[in-house]
């Protein structure tokens, strides 16, 4: 699990960096709104810690930003703002939780464990099983039937399958793919993603020459077309 942590004191981002890589996270941290919202639209992050208070772009602005274009990733205000109205536009601008300082440690650990299992629950849930033609796929078990029979799929093929799967229909670019799959340390080669293609298309098409449901959409990404009826 990879979180942001965006705080500008320099002891408490020191402090909860620590604390939050001796359970097991991978952390980024960093001390100005600016610098987040670089790094937010070039990786990808399983929940974001965010002070309200920081140079250039404050945290407020930050969750508002981030929420127009992912509703999924958690995120937590952290803020010596404690009134009843900051906690309330922290939410609106779709905070999943807000904690005020000082804070309890072991609280704040607490609600990010709590926030990154309910959000894994989540996804696990969104997409289980999928049929499509004569094709099945388990992705709890990563089992799958196709057109050369039962098969076992890897981790990757099955976050790429259901991530083109639950955006059916739409062209999802390749840099989506790359935050979301492989994340941001392990960027492959456009030529590796086409050879998942190809090999999806090897599994689930009639005819891998002439696909039905695994298209490459020139210079922009991928797309999963399935007639609606």
């Amino acid at each position: 699990m990879r979180i942001l942590l965006v705080e500008d004191e320099d002891q408490i981002r020191k402090l909860l960096k620590m604390n939050l890589e001796l359970e097991g996270y991978e952390v980024v941290s960093v001390d100005n709104g600016r610098k987040a919202i670089d790094i937010i639209e070039g990786q990808h992050f399983d929940l974001m810690i965010l002070d309200v208070m920081l140079p250039e772009v404050d945290g407020f602005q930050i969750c508002q930003k981030v929420r127009l274009n992912n509703t999924k990733v958690g995120i937590i205000i952290l803020s010596a703002k404690d009134t009843s109205q900051d906690r309330i536009t922290g939410l609106k601008y779709g905070a999943d939780d807000y904690l005020t300082k000082p804070f309890n440690l072991e609280e704040l650990l607490l609600r990010v464990s709590n926030l990154l299992k309910r959000s894994s629950e989540e996804s696990v849930n969104e997409l289980e099983y999928y049929e499509f033609g004569d094709n099945k796929v388990n992705f709890i078990t990563y089992e799958a039937e196709g057109h050369q029979g039962n098969f076992r799929m890897t981790q990757k093929e099955v976050l790429l399958l259901k991530m083109l799967i639950e955006r059916k229909n739409e062209v999802v670019s390749r840099k989506e793919i790359l935050q979301n799959v492989w994340g941001y340390d392990v960027f492959p080669s456009t030529r590796t993603i086409d050879n998942f293609i190809l090999n999806f298309r090897k599994y689930f098409e009639v005819d891998p020459r002439k696909p039905s449901y695994f298209h490459s959409v020139r210079g922009v990404g991928y797309k999963f077309i399935i007639e609606v009826i």
